[in-house]
């Protein structure tokens, strides 16, 4: 997901977005502990979508202030 994508987004729309992301995370891990991943870069790409989303809700967070 782009920066671009994730500015348009709204606050509610960001929090479940991240609690799918993290599902989703969770789940390729537990995949590829059972047996590898075509792609183990996927479980990196999925940790900086999260990062990329929760920095994007501290900086509205901050920005209200």
């Amino acid at each position: 997901m782009k920066i671009k994508e994730i500015k348009e987004l709204n606050e509610k729309d960001i929090q479940e977005r991240i609690d799918a992301e993290e599902a989703q995370l969770d789940r390729l891990k537990l995949n590829h502990s059972i047996s590898p991943l075509d792609n183990p870069g996927q479980i990196k790409e999925a940790r900086k979508t999260i990062a990329r989303l929760k920095t994007e809700l501290r900086q509205r967070e901050l920005n209200q202030q």
